[in-house]
Parts: C-alpha cells; sequence; structure tokens
C-alpha cells in the first residue's frame, strides 16, 4: 500500500501525504496550497466557482471534464490530472483562448464566477470542437452568473474556437507515469481511506470494513461533510476500479458497471432511449454529470434520485457483491424503507442490467421541476406499458418523489392490465394512485399538487403513445457501447 495521493496539479507532479480524506480539493487549493484563483460559493456543486478540471487516462487517451472541486474529496484525485485557472496563461503570460474570448466579449463583471466560467469552457475546448447552442448551454448550466448576465458568455464560448488553436499539453505520459495497481491509503485528523485499483481489492476492503462509506463521485457525501459537517471515521473509494466503468450490450441487455458515469451513460442509454438521454441532459449540471456515478445514485437511496424511476420502469436488476459472492435482484426490491436499502454489510454494488426492449417508443420519462436545469425533481414519473391487440398485456410505472423510496405504481398497473388503452381507461384508473401513493409536502411541492401531477403524467403519456405504442421500432445499433 502507499500512503500518499499522487497527482498531476498544473502540469508538475504533486503528492499529498498526512491530510485528512475528507478534505475537499476546493479546501487544499485555496488553504494549504494558496492557489485562490479556485472560488468558494455554495460548497455543494450547485453554483460552479470552484469548477477545475481533471484529466484522466482511460484506454491510453486523456479525458478532460469538469468537476466541481468543492465536493471533490483529495483521496479521488490519485493517478489524475488537474487544472485550475492558474494553469492556463502561457509561460509568458499571455491568456489562454477561452481566458482572451471571456475578454473580448466582455463576459466578466465582478469576477467572482469567472474562473468557474472558465474552466467549464477549458474542458470544452480541449474535448470538443465548436459546439452547438444547445450544447453550449448544458456546459453553462452548472455555473451561475448574477451580474453579466449570460449572452456574452455564450459568445465567448463560440468565438474562443476562432483565436489560433491552443494545444493543451499532452498529459499521457506524466499520467502514465504516476500509474500503478497499489491500494493507496491516507490517514489524517482521525480518518482514514482506502483508494484501491481494482474490483477484487475493493470487495475484499469493503467486507474486512463493513462501516465504511463508499464513496464514488462524492456529490452526496461531499455535501455531508461541507454542509452537515458530518466525522467520516472510514472511507472506501471507488475511482481508480476501472471494471466498475464498463458499459457493454449482449443480446438485449445492457450492462453498466456501478462507476459509469452519468456523462458516461448519456451515449449510450439515449441511443436505445432517446427519453432517457433527454432526462439525463437535467440530470443536475455537466460538472455533477461527470462525478456521479449510477452505482451512487442507487446506493444512497434517495426517494427523489432520478435514475431509479427510469431504471425500475425498465425493468432493470442490481448486481451487488460481497467478497467472493454475487446476486442479482430486481431493482425495485433493493429500495426497502426510506435510508433502508437491502444491502448486507460490507456488499457493494457493482453494476446494473438494464433490458432492451424491442418498443423503445413505449418508454417515457418525464421529470418535473420548478427549474428547467440544475433542479431536484418534485415528480419524475417512467412508463413503459406493453400492448396486444389494443389492450393492455404489461404496466410498469415507477415514480421518484411520491414516496420514501423510488417506487412502482402497482395498483394502478394492476388495475390497467387487461383493459383496452383508451381514455376511459385511464380515466377509471386514475383513483388508483391514492392507493399506491401518500405524497408528503415539502418546499419542492404540495402534496396534493404532488398527486395532481402523478395522474396528469399518465394522462399525458397515454396522448404521446395511443397511436407510437402500436408500431414496433428497431433498437439502434451498438456503436455507442465500449
Amino acid at each position: 500500500m502507499r500512503d500518499s495521493v499522487t497527482f498531476i496539479l498544473n502540469g508538475s507532479r504533486h503528492v499529498a501525504t498526512g491530510v485528512s480524506p475528507a478534505t475537499t480539493l476546493l479546501q487544499y487549493l485555496r488553504g494549504t496550497l494558496r492557489l485562490k484563483g479556485t472560488k468558494e460559493g455554495c460548497a455543494e456543486g450547485d453554483c460552479g466557482a470552484c469548477t477545475v478540471v481533471i484529466g484522466e487516462l482511460i484506454d491510453g487517451v486523456v479525458r478532460h471534464r469538469a468537476v466541481n472541486a468543492c465536493i471533490l474529496l483529495l483521496p479521488m484525485l490519485e493517478g489524475r490530472s488537474v487544472t485550475t485557472v492558474e494553469g492556463l496563461a502561457g509561460a509568458d503570460g499571455a491568456l489562454h483562448p477561452v481566458q482572451q474570448a471571456m475578454v473580448e466579449e466582455h463576459g466578466s463583471q465582478c469576477g467572482f464566477c469567472t474562473p468557474g466560467f472558465v474552466m467549464s469552457l477549458y474542458a470544452t475546448y480541449v474535448s470538443e470542437d465548436r459546439p452547438g447552442p444547445q450544447r453550449i448551454n448544458d456546459i453553462l448550466a452548472g455555473n451561475l452568473c448574477r451580474c453579466t448576465g449570460y449572452g456574452p458568455i455564450v459568445k465567448a464560448a463560440r468565438s474562443m474556437y476562432d483565436a489560433p488553436r491552443a494545444n493543451a499539453a499532452d498529459e499521457s505520459k506524466v499520467l502514465s507515469d504516476i500509474a500503478h495497481d497499489e491500494t493507496v491509503t491516507l490517514e489524517g485528523d482521525g480518518a482514514r481511506a482506502f483508494v484501491p485499483a481494482t474490483l477484487d481489492a475493493l470487495a475484499d476492503l469493503a467486507e474486512a470494513h463493513p462501516d465504511a462509506v463508499i464513496v464514488s463521485g462524492a456529490t452526496d457525501v461531499g455535501l455531508w461533510i461541507t454542509k452537515q459537517h458530518r466525522r467520516i471515521p472510514t472511507f472506501i473509494f471507488t475511482t481508480r476500479v476501472a471494471e466498475l466503468r464498463g458499459v457493454t450490450r449482449a443480446g438485449n441487455t445492457l450492462s453498466i458497471g456501478a462507476g459509469a458515469t452519468w456523462s458516461d451513460l448519456h451515449a449510450p442509454l439515449g441511443v436505445i432511449y432517446p427519453e432517457l438521454g433527454e432526462l439525463l441532459r437535467r440530470f443536475a449540471s455537466v460538472q455533477v454529470r461527470n462525478s456521479a456515478t449510477i452505482g451512487g445514485n442507487i446506493a444512497n437511496g434517495s426517494p427523489i434520485g432520478d435514475g431509479p424511476p427510469a431504471l425500475i420502469a425498465l425493468g432493470a436488476r442490481l448486481v451487488l457483491r460481497k467478497g467472493k459472492a454475487r446476486r442479482t435482484l430486481p431493482l425495485e426490491d433493493f429500495f426497502i424503507a426510506y435510508g433502508k436499502q437491502d444491502r448486507a454489510a460490507g456488499e457493494i454494488v457493482v453494476g446494473v442490467e438494464v433490458p432492451v426492449i424491442d418498443e423503445p417508443a413505449r418508454f417515457k420519462a418525464y421529470k418535473v421541476s420548478k427549474r428547467f436545469d440544475q433542479d431536484i425533481s418534485a415528480v419524475c414519473g417512467c412508463f413503459n406499458i406493453t400492448l396486444a391487440g389494443g389492450v393492455v398485456q404489461e404496466a410498469r410505472i415507477a415514480f421518484g418523489g411520491m414516496a420514501a423510496t423510488p417506487k412502482r405504481a402497482t395498483a394502478v398497473e394492476q388495475a390497467l392490465v387487461g383493459k383496452p388503452w383508451s381514455e376511459a381507461t385511464i380515466a377509471a384508473v386514475l383513483p388508483a394512485f391514492e392507493t399506491d401513493f401518500t405524497p408528503l409536502t415539502d418546499m419542492r411541492g404540495s402534496a396534493a399538487y404532488r398527486m395532481l401531477v402523478a395522474k396528469n403524467l399518465l394522462r399525458r403519456y397515454f396522448h404521446e403513445t395511443q397511436h407510437a405504442l402500436s408500431e414496433t421500432r428497431l433498437v439502434g445499433d451498438s456503436a455507442a457501447f465500449a
């Protein structure tokens, strides 16, 4: 084992040791290294002022992505590179084309949010070529500005490619030089962390330390630390386990590693299910999607997570492992009660198996929230209904935000099966929602509002699919899969 975290910071090798594993990258940059360009705004991954760019060597190619430094924990940096706003300008002080575009388009006023915007655009600059208007809006959705307005910043996103191209430093060799298969440990301030490199090592550590907190993207655990001020004695991080990131298709099953991020999944899932692709586009922000994993979204058991309702409606199965033993179960059976899941001590989520249905058009996912971008759902409703001769043969309907867990509308499903697919049937089954759900009132919506929304989403699903469900559509090829 190694007792330090090694990463590349603005082009130079950096080693951190004796630091609390609960230290965020933002705290380390500003407090320890005195790199003050990265700002602290919300400290919960919402405002984007702390955005930095992480580089990671994947199959011999360095992939760069924007992430929130305020909820990224230091052990997650092992073997990666970090670029902050201080690392962009040339050795002669010349601004990077992204920075120059922000100056020329008057994209900054008070300047507090500017480094975050610059880093989000820099990640795009080194990874994509001239994104379109919708893509630019998606890229900037995780960065908040309260004085300049987005017009000049969007212009900067368009014009940053006009200057002579600035090539990013080739990080592949330096990242290869610090790569290894040993488990990293980090201890400090009464806490310890393990960062294994293989699935076997991860499973062994989880079994040996059943009370440890398993961390993948830290988009939830980060807030435990920054907002709830929890003290976590032992962490186990999954970020280095490549076996957890695979996305493969075999026949009519899509197998997804628990460590695959929602950004990783947007293309493969969106190819099969465009509606799910659109739901994922509204899942938090680019920075959060670049960190948050499908396994973490499931394992934290949140009743308002957007991933589980869609996966439950599709009939997904969860794969768990304890030591060498594996088991699978229907995803809906994993959620027992609020804060309680069917996961034994020392057992980890390793994957999700998603069926590829023969009529993708019958699957719909609806997110209802106060804001279009970067908001938590008041209600997330997902529908997958099969017809035979105009009669409902099978129904899978799942909701988030309507109960203490992501939950199927079993009474509604049972009321639909065997009935003709008609407005009269829809109207007749709506009272069954009262049997399935007793929603709560909170800041996102009242109980009455949620119940009305759920019922209306079934009506919407009917009107959007009453003709499409009779048409069989073949799924596209597997070009989007690894």
